[in-house]
């Protein structure tokens, strides 16, 4: 793929009426850790993020794998916009849902076709989603491969899926969408409309959010290493992180 020389340096924004912001979740405003559900969204992170809002009149969106509840569970008492599941899912400013048609019999059966690489691999780990199922394989990294071919096989029993390949993890999903879909159909509603898209990411799944980002001049972040087609670049999580905890000083001044 045509990939850009995103610099080691994050942006200097300013405008708060003029920007819309999308925050990929897992590896960008949490750490990943080895089991989805021992993230940890820090106090401060939640503190920046509430103000953002603020500053942002609403127009601040989380667009995550994720389903939408788990993500408010972490998030909360605090309430955002949010797209989940790649897209599938997606909740507006105005608290509307909307959701993909997707065949209800889809993750049991990724389900049962994964069964005997889980029983004979108890640290795998399955996260089950609306239309969609992951597996995990960070507590066994030499298991990727078999991870894939047993995701994969799941293919010929359902029309319109697809395979998403992300850190240490792979999902099998309807096919109803991505993140820059997601982040487009924000940008056509208020508060999203008429501001400059920043978004940042940290997986090949973000690649997609990329793309609609920067074709509409908005500022794409890539957190982490790895070929991307985003414009800037933070090492990783950490040094994320105390920037975005510093962007409501700086959006405020």
């Amino acid at each position: 793929m045509n990939v850009t020389q995103s610099a080691m340096t994050l942006p200097d924004l300013r405008n708060p009426d003029r920007l819309a912001l999308f925050l990929d979740f897992d590896g960008t405003i949490v750490a990943i850790a080895n089991r989805p559900d021992d993230v940890r969204l820090d106090p401060e992170t939640r503190e920046a993020l509430a103000d953002l809002n603020g500053l942002l009149a609403g127009a601040l969106a989380i667009v995550t794998g994720r389903d939408i509840a788990t993500v408010d569970r972490f998030l909360a008492p605090l309430r955002l916009s949010i797209a989940g599941v790649h897209g599938l899912m997606r909740r507006d400013a105005q608290g509307h849902t909307y959701a993909a048609v997707v065949d209800s019999g889809l993750p049991t059966a990724i389900e049962r076709a994964v069964s005997p690489l889980l029983e004979k691999h108890p640290g795998l780990l399955v996260e089950r989603k609306y239309g969609a199922l992951a597996l995990h394989y960070r507590g066994h990294p030499e298991l990727e491969q078999a991870s894939i071919e047993a995701m994969e096989s799941v293919l010929g029993e359902f029309r319109e899926i697809e395979v998403k390949r992300g850190k240490m993890v792979v999902e099998v999903k309807a096919i109803g969408g991505n993140k820059g879909a997601a982040i487009a159909d924000f940008l056509n509603e208020k508060p999203f409309a008429g501001r400059r898209a920043v978004f940042a990411g940290d997986d090949v799944t973000d690649e997609d959010a990329f793309v609609v980002v920067n074709a509409r001049d908005g500022i794409s972040i890539k957190v982490g290493p790895g070929v991307t087609y985003a414009t800037y670049r933070a090492a990783g999580t950490v040094e994320f992180l105390a920037w975005l905890r510093q962007l409501p000083a700086q959006l405020g001044g």
